[in-house]
């Protein structure tokens, strides 16, 4: 009989994956021996392995290149990085090796994108394509890169009145996009974005503020479906009609000449993911073009801002699993030595799944578990899988301890989480490593941050101003 937790990956997955291997019995990623991690940094802990980012990069541009090779489409692409997705320095500065623009959503972005001109890593020719809900310090900062002489930023139009406000401190001509407001499936609370302009509304506006006005040059129209990009029957439709718009207003503004489609790509969060990425990015430029063909316009430009794609497959966790309570007759809790509700906030706020594997004891017989964090919050557990209801786990053993790791946890979780603030129950935020490659594909590892002590806390807490 298969009892072995190798057995049950084995027969439930096809193992070993690209990025998942086993040395003997503990879990290697990306070639990294995580308990050699473990060994040297401790638990709890959080890493980035950073050549991920370029490669994912790197694959997105091959994918659009070859559909527009494919099908002939005569026009640009241009990926762009979004930031919310994790800002940290380290990020960009992998990103931007790969020739990649710059999204934004709100005022101190543009203070990081200051930043990086001012280091030589973005140039004249890096567009920063500026999105979200603008008032009085975004405005200001993004005025501020324009009249400093990046003429390749492009403020996204969220509401009517953010012309008038842009205009007011903007001192040359400005380049402008708008942006859809998509409407949403219907299993939806709401039934259109509070982000953009509704579809009907678009051409109106355009007409009645933009037409005549010698100061604003229209580039782009932004679309971005909240669900992402997926292969569905609402997602086509709303690109569709999405094109109506398009070649209605490029009809009307010969300088319009870019389609942002925004981001969601999704990215794996369990074994058994499958998606075609090539199959998606050829089907949506081949609806582009021929919506474009049929109505004898040129096709556009195609922007995306992919955020989770780009740094979400290199980000990890790792915890060791400190206890076990057995709580009635058939649940046991494996307690771990952090907390989900700070360290993975998605699990706990959107019960989002990432990849969640055992890093060593593979040869171990297993058990289904439920998992505790250390906070006196019920919320703060771990329950299932991407795939099935229920988390299997090598037997707990006092004698041999046990380590569970998280992975492509590289997305906004640090800066849900509040990364180097208070946390819930004043739980630690864990050590983070940074994991690089030299030239010679050498692992080499560096401390990004130390784990947080109790002199940081009380800080922040106002205790230690005497």
């Amino acid at each position: 009989m298969n009892t072995k937790y190798y057995d049950l990956i084995n027969q439930t997955f096809y193992f070993p994956q690209e990025e998942f291997t086993l040395n003997k019995d503990t879990l290697q990623f990306h070639g990294i021996d995580l308990m050699k991690l473990v060994e040297e940094y401790g638990t709890p802990l959080k890493f980035t392995y950073l050549p991920k980012i370029s490669k994912n990069i790197k694959r997105a541009k091959t994918w659009f290149r070859n559909a527009m090779e494919k099908h002939d489409y005569d026009a640009k692409y241009y990926y762009c990085y979004c930031t919310k997705s994790s800002h940290f320095e380290f990020v960009l500065n992998e990103a931007l090796k790969n020739n990649i623009h710059i999204e934004t959503s709100s005022a101190f972005d543009i203070n990081i994108v200051e930043k990086l001109i001012e280091e030589g890593k973005i140039n004249k020719n890096t567009f920063v394509i500026c999105n979200g809900f603008k008032r009085d310090q975004y405005i200001e900062n993004i005025a501020r890169l324009i009249n400093t002489g990046h003429k390749n930023t492009i403020p996204i139009i969220d509401n009517y009145e953010e012309l008038d406000l842009l205009q007011e401190q903007i001192k040359s001509k400005i380049k402008i996009g708008i942006r859809i407001a998509a409407e949403e499936e219907p299993k939806f609370e709401f039934y259109t974005s509070r982000l953009g302009i509704g579809y009907k509304n678009i051409l109106p506006f355009y007409r009645k503020q933009i037409q005549e006005n010698k100061k604003l040059e229209l580039k782009m129209l932004h679309f971005f479906i909240n669900t992402g990009i997926r292969d569905t029957a609402y997602y086509w439709n709303e690109l569709l009609k999405c094109m109506k718009v398009y070649i209605a207003l490029k009809k009307e503004c010969p300088t319009l000449d870019s389609l942002n489609i925004g981001g969601g790509f999704p990215i794996k969060n369990s074994l058994a993911f499958e998606y075609d990425y090539q199959y998606m990015i050829d089907e949506i430029l081949n609806q582009i073009k021929i919506a474009c063909d049929e109505a004898e316009i040129d096709v556009p430009n195609i922007f995306t801002e992919f955020g989770s794609f780009t740094v979400g497959e290199s980000g990890g966790a790792i915890y060791e699993v400190l206890y076990q309570k057995q709580q009635n007759d058939r649940e046991y809790w494996n307690m771990i030595d952090s907390s989900f509700i700070t360290t993975l906030p998605d699990t706990w706020a959107i019960n989002k799944r990432f990849v969640m594997l055992a890093v060593n004891r593979w040869n171990d017989t297993y058990e289904r578990v439920l998992l505790g964090g250390m906070t006196c919050d019920s919320d703060d557990y771990y329950n299932s899988e991407q795939h099935m209801n229920a988390v299997y786990l090598p037997k707990y053993n006092k004698e041999k301890p046990l380590y569970i790791g998280f992975f492509n946890t590289g997305a906004y979780q640090e800066t849900i989480g509040g990364f180097g603030g208070l946390h819930h129950c004043l739980i630690p935020q864990p050590k983070h490593i940074l994991i690089d490659r030299d030239k010679n594909g050498i692992i080499a590892t560096e401390v990004f941050s130390e784990q947080q002590n109790a002199e940081e806390v009380l800080n922040i807490l106002g205790y230690n101003k005497k």
